[in-house]
């Protein structure tokens, strides 16, 4: 197999000519006997017991080049890459056979795309802006009551009328023109009021009423409600209220905190929630400084990028969804029909991410380029341990299944990170009062607005 051209059809984008030699296909077409020589009849012989030189002079070696160029390409391609130097990008390539034959071989035209030669800006000395995280008490009491609340329990009231928040347990029958009608009947039903799961006026129409009362409720059905016969209809359901109940929130003290936690004091839960939120707000704030250091660079880039590298992140972005999807029993078509979204439009919340994603990998991969970044044998170790305890798995395990020089550009890239982040001026600042809004920097809104559009699917997905 040999590359005989190499041409440059526009940025990016590379036709390889490569030569299959006639003796290279022969042996493909054996091997593609072989494969099919079960199936093959020949009058007077078993299915795969005629010679190949019979089968070859009844079908001609014709018939086997399909499956010959199916065996040959893979390595043909990848020896011409090979030979080229180019950095291809593993995406659809384009082919074209030129021309075949017994006596001349194989010529194919392949078009390929390559990595783009880049540009970065200033990555050494970038300022950002780090929020100095803090905690307040009414944040640490806000989780505290929301930790009551999660643990209140359900009080039968007996001595007082229904109230907006109070659960009631009651039969319900709907009639519509003095006929009832489906869907609109049940029994012990059990209805939070003021929650707003019934059409307007049903639940204010309880509240006031006792235990055992027998009443009707007129209201009168939205123009837009789901059924057609029932849109815009008044209607009348006879209410029997069986039971009313309260939920009672437990007393916020010590006894409280060892019934909900590992602590013996109220003091020394609140004193957990403040820790953890702490890390967290300082998590946050340093993530955010990061953001604003990558667009920064993102933003420098110069530099035709091809819409393959592009296009196979949106799709690596919209398969790592689908598996989040899976783990919580759904499937993305199902999703995507409940939400009453397309597929080309879903792709798009994820574009913005993608591109900038793209971006900042490449921006990375030219500093470690310029600044000869390497990682060493200690980090990839240490980096494959963290993998075979991450998936349960044995490192040699890990190791065959993961190649080193990738695992190695990965660490390299992570360690550019922190290289910018060594090297860049980062600001600690008050955080900004909510009560006055202040216009963020522009680097800022770029940076979170592609996190921002997939935290939104992701959260329809949860």
């Amino acid at each position: 197999m040999t590359l005989k051209e190499t041409k440059n059809l526009s940025a990016n984008r590379y036709e390889l000519t490569i030569a299959i030699s006639a003796e290279e296909l022969a042996e493909g077409v054996k091997k593609a006997y072989n494969q099919r020589k079960d199936n093959i009849a020949i009058p007077g012989f078993r299915k795969g017991k005629a010679p190949y030189a019979m089968v070859i002079k009844m079908y001609g070696e014709e018939a086997f080049y399909e499956d010959a160029l199916n065996i040959l390409y893979p390595e043909a391609v990848d020896s011409a890459i090979k030979e080229s130097g180019l950095k291809v990008i593993n995406d659809k390539m384009d082919t074209d056979i030129e021309s075949i034959s017994k006596e001349d071989g194989v010529v194919l035209k392949v078009a390929v795309t390559t990595y783009p030669e880049i540009e970065i800006g200033k990555y050494k000395g970038l300022k950002a802006e780090k929020v100095i995280a803090k905690v307040e008490d009414s944040e640490v009491d806000a989780q505290v009551n929301a930790m009551a609340d999660r643990n209140a329990r359900m009080v039968s009231i007996e001595d007082r009328a229904a109230q907006n928040g109070d659960t009631v347990v009651i039969d319900f029958e709907g009639f519509a023109d003095g006929v009832a009608f489906d869907g609109g009947k049940a029994e012990g039903y059990s209805l939070e009021l003021g929650s707003g799961s019934f059409i307007p006026g049903f639940e204010e129409q309880i509240v006031g009423k006792n235990i055992g009362e027998e009443f009707d409720i007129d209201v009168t059905f939205p123009e837009e409600y789901g059924a057609e016969n029932l849109a815009g209809k008044p209607a009348v359901f006879k209410i029997k209220l069986h039971e009313i109940k309260f939920r009672e929130l437990p007393v916020i003290d010590d006894e409280f905190a060892k019934d909900v936690s590992e602590f013996d004091t109220l003091a020394d839960l609140k004193a957990d929630i403040k820790e953890k939120a702490l890390a967290q707000k300082t998590k946050i704030a340093e993530e955010e400084a990061e953001n604003d250091l990558v667009q920064q660079i993102v933003d420098s880039i110069k530099g035709e990028i091809p819409e393959a590298m592009f296009e196979s992140r949106l799709e690596q972005s919209v398969q790592e969804f689908g598996y989040r999807l899976q783990m919580q029993g759904l499937d993305l078509d199902t999703y995507l029909k409940y939400s009453g979204t397309s597929m080309d439009d879903f792709k798009a919340t994820f574009r913005p991410q993608a591109e900038s994603q793209v971006k900042f990998r490449l921006a990375l991969e030219k500093i470690v380029e310029l600044e000869k970044i390497e990682a060493t044998e200690e980090e990839l170790e240490a980096e494959f341990k963290k993998m075979a305890e991450a998936y349960n798995m044995e490192v040699e395990a890990v190791k065959n299944a993961v190649p080193a020089e990738e695992l190695a550009k990965d660490v390299a890239v992570q360690k550019a990170i922190d290289f910018i982040k060594e090297n860049a001026v980062i600001t600690e600042v008050e955080a900004k009062s909510e009560k006055k809004p202040a216009a963020k920097k522009s680097t800022a809104k770029k940076t979170t607005t592609a996190k921002k559009t997939t935290k939104k699917a992701e959260e329809a997905a949860e």
